[in-house]
């Protein structure tokens, strides 16, 4: 007799509720005016939580200039919430809102396309996920990039007009100078210190001592920055603290990375007179200009120093800068860029001779001689966490800690060291002898 096999009748299955999101963004002073990002928030947040079978995730809105670049927060925010599972689909405005970048847009819904991520873009009634859905986004997607390329060439006329003109175009701020109702003035406070560094450049002083001075008096430099050897070199050469202006200095590589270049001949630049109040005379910033191009003609015939293993592997955790490698009296060591730069007060690191950096390497490499090509296999950096102390970071993820004891002064010297030394001493004897 066959056995009676009882038939179990399972409870339904619950409808699984859609996690949805929406995405909006706003270009501020263009759709702002309009659609505001707060209305946009409310309307799509209404929209989701008032859909039967829909559990509403969130809004993820951005505020930008464009939609031409990958950096918005919380548009990334999203994609990472969509790899985590936590969003089946995405409500949003419009491509170009979305992205107007084609090739930025394919591989976005692509990648979403993989995880069973639909899109929904409301003014082009598409659905990602649909059989038609990726041929009309190449289509439509290709025409919000040639708006977008058309929008990028009218304001390249537009500005470049204005310098054919004279004008000058977005100048927002420059030391030394305030803009009151879209006028140029003198700002009183900051002037004299242009005219400090102009005078001290002309006479001699360093770049770096220069800095060094301006930050340890407490003046801040640009928008409230600290100064550098380099900011005053660019205060130095600037040409509007003789009341003129080299217009299109530099330009955008095109309308999807916007990349600022340096113009060097790619496009025509212009020579405005007269744009605004000088600060400095025209004798002293042509004197000022001779010390520069002095700088730059000795340069021009240093030799070019060989890159060491070390550079850009040795990091300071105090002001997140690298250490750079310097040579004094015959003694070569390594230091923080910052403390090399701008003094102890900004950063303690005290200079690593560069015999006892090779020597603790050869310790955690264990192969007894320093070897640089071990070095640059194995080591990914050397953090500097306090005076006499390494952590060597390996590429593989693993860390090693050492810590040495300074030779004393006699030990640490070399015969090189100590040969001119003595020579120093006599000559200083023969000159006491000879005025005596």
């Amino acid at each position: 007799m066959p056995k009676t096999v009882n038939k179990v009748s399972h409870k339904p299955r619950l409808a699984q509720q859609k996690k949805v999101a929406a995405y909006a963004r706003v270009s501020t002073g263009k759709d702002a005016m309009l659609h505001s990002l707060s209305s946009q928030v409310s309307y799509y947040s209404k929209l989701i939580q008032g859909h039967e079978g829909w559990s509403y995730v969130g809004v993820y809105a951005d505020e930008a200039l464009s939609g031409t670049k990958d950096s918005r927060e919380n548009f990334q925010k999203l994609l990472a919430d969509c790899c985590a599972g936590k969003v089946n689909m995405i409500l949003t405005k419009s491509i170009s809102r979305f992205a107007r970048n084609t090739v930025t847009l394919l591989e976005t819904v692509r990648k979403l396309k993989a995880l069973e991520v639909d899109i929904y873009f409301e003014e082009q009634n598409i659905h990602t996920l649909s059989a038609e859905g990726e041929l009309m986004l190449t289509i439509l997607a290709s025409y919000a990039q040639a708006e977008s390329l058309s929008a990028s060439e009218n304001q390249k006329w537009r500005v470049r007009k204005g310098f054919e003109n004279g004008e000058l175009i977005n100048w927002r701020f420059l030391f030394g100078y305030r803009i009151t109702k879209g006028e140029i003035e003198i700002n009183t406070e900051t002037a004299p210190i242009v005219c400090e560094i102009f005078k001290r450049v002309i006479v001699g002083d360093t770049f770096g001592t220069i800095s060094r001075d301006l930050n340890e008096r407490g003046i801040p430099g640009a928008l409230g920055g600290k100064w550098c050897a380099q900011r005053i070199r660019e205060t130095a050469g600037n040409e509007k603290y003789i009341g003129n202006a080299m217009l299109q200095k530099h330009y955008r590589n095109n309308h999807l990375e916007k990349k600022k270049c340096r113009n060097k001949g790619e496009l025509p630049m212009f020579y405005a007179e007269e744009t605004h109040p000088a600060i400095i005379d025209v004798d002293s910033f042509n004197a000022a200009q001779m010390v520069l191009q002095k700088m730059c003609d000795a340069a021009k015939t240093r030799p070019v120093p060989q890159q060491s293993e070390f550079t850009g592997r040795i990091y300071c955790p105090h002001c997140g800068k690298n250490f750079k490698r310097t040579t004094s009296n015959g003694s070569v060591g390594w230091n923080c860029s910052t403390y090399l730069s701008q003094g102890k007060a900004y950063c303690h690191g005290k200079k690593i001779p560069e015999t006892t950096l090779q020597s603790v390497c050869a310790d955690v490499l264990g192969t007894g001689k320093y070897d640089s090509t071990v070095f640059g296999t194995l080591i990914e950096r050397i953090e500097v966490p306090e005076d006499n102390h390494l952590r060597f970071v390996f590429n593989d993820g693993r860390t090693e800690e050492r810590s040495w004891a300074d030779r004393s002064r006699r030990d640490s010297w070399t015969a090189e060291m100590k040969h001119t030394a003595a020579e120093r001493t006599r000559q200083r004897r023969k000159n006491s002898c000879q005025e005596q």
